[in-house]
């Protein structure tokens, strides 16, 4: 027998499992085989999904899984909103599902849950694989609240990039919230935020830039030959000390190779790509990777020594 889930959720409640035919004894034993995974009480998931499913899809389907059995009014907001919006989440908690009911108790946090009160006009909520979450706009700004300033960036540069929401939507958002916790941070996030910097590792170097008192530099810059073609874009320019920064991260090796390239000739064409703005721009080149971001004040002072070097010549 063939289990039918929830709609595109990818759950399967107790409840509906009995309606099937199923029992608890069977149920029991669907676990124990590890054909089904248990993520609360009375909510299952394929064992194999669950196997190998990151944080992130762990949440989502806790979250799916909370959700469907909550008050009926209740949204996802916050972190498990963003989730289902298919952003990538760094350096936030994902132990915890955030949801919003509007039937008047007190928000609390109970068995994995914060409840938080209050009722979402119609346009704040969207209906997303069949379940009610908070629109993209309004999910960024919860998750600042509750994430520091470098993880929100992650997430909201994405939704930016991606055109989920618009920057002044979310500064709309911002001044409609402006009394909510944290809302101090909530405006330095979207002030930072640039949807040139989308991919996570751009979104956090970005940060370290700021946060390290570093020279302001120019995202997603544009070289040109000397027929006025664009030959690279660089991740981040610095005219004005005539040096740029590359990022070198994982998804760069698997997103921008070519169909049948292999690494070493994607990391050769990498090579020739940039002695080609060397020498078109004069400039010098820095790379970086994920682990200079976790040595932020080393990383800075590497990169101000090469703009004060660059800069005497």
């Amino acid at each position: 027998m063939d289990i039918d889930w929830e709609g595109d959720c990818g759950v399967l409640l107790r409840r509906h499992a009995i309606a099937q035919g199923y029992d608890d004894r069977t149920l029991r034993r669907m676990v124990s085989s590890g054909e089904l995974h248990r993520i609360r009480r009375g909510a299952y998931v394929p064992g194999p999904t669950w196997a190998e499913a990151g944080p992130v899809d762990r949440h989502r389907l806790t979250a799916r899984a909370v959700i469907l059995t909550a008050h009926p009014g209740a949204v996802l907001t916050h972190v498990s909103a963003v989730a289902e919006y298919d952003l990538p989440i760094w350096g936030v908690d994902l132990t915890e599902v955030h949801l919003t009911r509007p039937d008047g108790l007190a928000g609390r946090r109970e068995a994995g849950i914060v409840h938080h009160c209050g009722e979402l006009p119609s346009h704040d909520v969207v209906i997303r694989n069949r379940l009610s979450v908070s629109c993209p706009a309004r999910a960024a700004i919860e998750l600042t609240t509750h994430a520091d300033v470098e993880a929100a960036l992650v997430s909201i540069n994405w939704m930016l990039a991606e055109s989920l929401a618009s920057k002044p939507e979310l500064e709309r958002y911002l001044d409609s919230f402006k009394h909510w916790p944290n809302s101090l941070r909530s405006d330095l996030v979207i002030r930072l935020s640039d949807h040139r910097n989308k991919w996570p590792i751009e979104s956090r170097m970005g940060y370290l830039l700021w946060r390290q008192g570093l020279p302001r530099p120019v995202p997603q810059f544009e070289v040109r030959d000397e027929l006025g073609n664009v030959v690279a874009i660089l991740d981040f320019a610095f005219p004005k000390h005539h040096c740029f920064i590359e990022m070198d991260g994982r998804i760069k090796y698997l997103y921008f190779r070519r169909p049948g390239e292999s690494l070493e000739e994607f990391l050769l064409r990498e090579k020739r790509r940039e002695e080609l703005v060397c020498l078109l721009t004069g400039w010098v080149c820095i790379r970086l990777t994920w682990d200079d971001l976790a040595r932020p004040a080393i990383t800075a002072r590497r990169i101000r020594a090469l703009l004060s070097r660059v800069a005497a010549r």
